[in-house]
C-alpha cells in the first residue's frame, strides 16, 4: 500500500525528523511503499502539499507534530495552529486516512486532534502502531482497535492502550529516508535514539507523559550499525534523542563500549543529555573514548530543597562531581536550569547560581517560567488550584500554559542578573537582553554561525561564538 509521511517542524534551524525515518523504516520492512514530503524546506506550503499528492493516490498519511510550542515564557509561540493548516492542506488533496503523531501530539494529543480535525491520532511507538494500522486498511479490516492509536466514539477521542514493542525488533535504520546531507549541510541538528521511556518523577516534564514511564532498549549494535552508516557519508555530528543517555547507566556503558569497538569514537562527534546521577568516572571515560563531546544536564536547579521538591534524583554535590568528572575527561558541559519554579524563592536562586559558579561548567542556560503539560503532576497541581497565582496562558491551542512563582516574579530577572554579572558562561533568556537570548527557535546568532560553519549541539556553537577558546566544531578541526 502507498503510505505517505510528512514532516511538518519548519523550526530553524532544522531538525532531521529521525523519528519519522525510524517509522518509514518499519513500513518500508513490512512491505509498504513509503513516499516522504518534508516541508522543512518549503516556503510555500499549499504548493508543496498540492505538488505532492498531484497524480497519487495514499490510503494512509502520517503527518509527525514534533513541539507543540516554543517552550519559552515571554514567547509563547504554539506551532499546533500552523500545524492544523498543514493537516487541512492535506485533507484537500487527498481523501485517505490521515494519522496524526509525534511527541507533540503524544503530550496532549486530545487537543490537537481536535485543533486539526484528524482522523486519527497515534501514541506510543509509532513504528509498530502506524505499521499495524497500514497492514488493517491494505487488508481491509477493522482497524479502530490497533494499540497506541486515539479513536472517536460517540463523538469523544478514546485512547488504545498502547504495546511497547521489542526495540530489537525494529529494522536496521539507513537513515535515508530524508535528505539528512541537506540537514547537516545547512547546521540542522541529526539525533539518535539508543532508547525511549523514562522512569523519572520530575513534577514538570513530558517525556513520561509522551515517550511512557517504562525503559525500553536498542540493541547497542543496532545503534552503532546506524551511526557507521550515517559517518561514511560524512555525517559525523550528533545528538543523542534520548530523555537521559545514562539511565540506566550499564546500558549506556554498551552503547559506548559498541562505538568503541568499531573504531568511531575517533570518526565521530556527539553530544547527549544526561542526569548528573548516576555518573561516573568509568562512564565520563567511556563516552569520551566513544566520541561523545558534550553532555547537557538539565538539573533545573542547584538548591537541594527545590531539586527533591521537582522530582529530581540527585543533588547539588552531584551536579558539581559531574561537572568534574567531564572536565577531567574533556568532556564539554552545559547545564540547563529553570528558574521560578513552584517555591522557587531568593535564597534558592541564589544558592542555584552560587553553585553553578562553583561547579564551572562551560555553559549555563537559564530559563524563567516552566511549561505545564498537560498529564503531569504539574498540570495536576494547577487543576487543584494549587497554582493559580502563577499561571499564564489558558491551554488552548494557540495559548500553551506556564507557571511562574508569584513570590519572586516580580525581581527574578534584575537579581539574576545581578548574580550573574558579566560572567559569559551564562546564556540568560531575558526577554529585556534579547542579544542573550539562547532559545533556539529562530535565534539570528545561532543561524548565522552555522551559515559559517559551525557544527555541534547549538549551546556549545553560541558559547564558542562568544569567543571561547578554540574554533567551532566543523569549521576546520
Amino acid at each position: 500500500m502507498n503510505v505517505a509521511l510528512i514532516n511538518t517542524n519548519q523550526i530553524r534551524p532544522p531538525i532531521s525528523p529521525v523519528g519519522l525515518e525510524y517509522i518509514a523504516e518499519a513500513l518500508h520492512a513490512a512491505g509498504h511503499e513509503v513516499h516522504v514530503l518534508d516541508l522543512c524546506w518549503e516556503t510555500d506550503r499549499a504548493s508543496a502539499v498540492e505538488a505532492f499528492y498531484r497524480g497519487r493516490d495514499f490510503s494512509l498519511t502520517g503527518l509527525t507534530l514534533r513541539n507543540t510550542d516554543d517552550c519559552a515564557f515571554f514567547g509563547r509561540e504554539s506551532f499546533i495552529p500552523g500545524f492544523a493548516d498543514t493537516v487541512a492542506l492535506v485533507k484537500a488533496q487527498n481523501s485517505g486516512i490521515n494519522a496524526i503523531g509525534g511527541a507533540g501530539c503524544s503530550v496532549m494529543p486530545e487537543a490537537v486532534l481536535d485543533a486539526c480535525a484528524a482522523d486519527v491520532g497515534i501514541w506510543g511507538e509509532g513504528e509498530f502502531a502506524m505499521v499495524q494500522l497500514a497492514d488493517r486498511i491494505d487488508g481491509r479490516e477493522p482497524w479502530d482497535d490497533v494499540p497506541g492509536l486515539l479513536v472517536r466514539r460517540d463523538g469523544n477521542w478514546e485512547r488504545n492502550a498502547p504495546v511497547f514493542g521489542d526495540l530489537g525488533n525494529l529494522p536496521a535504520m539507513t537513515r535515508r529516508w530524508f535528505d539528512n546531507e541537506r540537514y547537516f549541510r545547512d547546521g540542522g541538528q541529526l539525533g539518535f535514539e539508543t532508547k525511549r521511556g523514562c522512569p523519572g518523577a520530575c513534577i514538570y516534564c513530558a517525556d513520561p507523559v509522551a515517550k511512557g514511564s517504562r525503559i525500553r532498549l536498542r540493541p547497542p549494535e543496532a545503534v552503532t550499525q546506524e551511526l557507521a552508516g550515517l559517518v561514511e557519508r560524512g555525517l559525523d555530528q550528533l545528538h543523542t534523542c534520548d530523555a537521559e543517555f545514562n539511565i540506566p547507566r550499564e546500558h549506556a556503558l554498551r552503547v559506548c563500549r559498541s562505538l568503541t569497538e568499531q573504531g568511531l569514537g575517533e570518526r565521530l562527534k556527539w553530544y547527549a543529555y544526561c542526569s548528573p546521577a548516576p555518573f561516573d568516572r568509568e562512564l565520563a571515560a567511556a563516552m569520551r573514548q566513544a566520541g561523545c563531546a558534550g553532555i547537557n544536564f538539565g538539573t533545573d536547579s542547584g538548591d537541594d530543597r527545590l531539586l527533591k521538591d521537582l522530582g529530581r534524583g540527585f543533588t547539588g554535590e552531584d551536579i558539581a562531581t559531574a561537572v568534574s568528572l567531564c572536565r577531567e575527561h574533556g568532556i564539554r558541559v552545559m547545564i540547563d536550569l529553570l528558574m521560578g519554579v513552584p517555591g522557587e524563592t531568593k535564597q534558592s536562586i541564589r544558592n542555584t547560581v552560587e553553585l553553578m559558579m562553583k561547579a564551572g561548567p562551560d555553559c549555563v542556560g537559564v530559563a524563567v517560567g516552566v511549561r505545564v503539560y498537560p498529564g503531569t503532576p504539574l498540570a495536576a497541581m494547577a487543576a487543584e488550584g494549587l497554582l493559580d497565582a502563577g499561571l499564564r496562558g489558558r491551554e488552548t491551542p494557540d495559548d500553551p500554559r506556564f507557571f511562574l512563582e508569584p513570590a519572586v516574579a516580580e525581581f527574578i530577572y534584575p537579581l539574576l542578573a545581578q548574580l550573574i554579572g558579566d560572567d559569559e558562561r551564562f546564556f540568560f533568556f531575558d526577554p529585556t537582553r534579547p542579544e542573550a537570548n539562547y532559545n533556539y527557535n529562530a535565534n539570528t546568532v545561532l543561524t548565522d554561525a552555522l551559515a559559517a560553519g559551525a557544527r555541534g549541539a547549538y549551546w556549545d556553537i553560541l558559547l564558542r561564538n562568544r569567543g571561547e577558546e578554540g574554533t567551532a566544531e566543523g569549521d576546520g578541526e
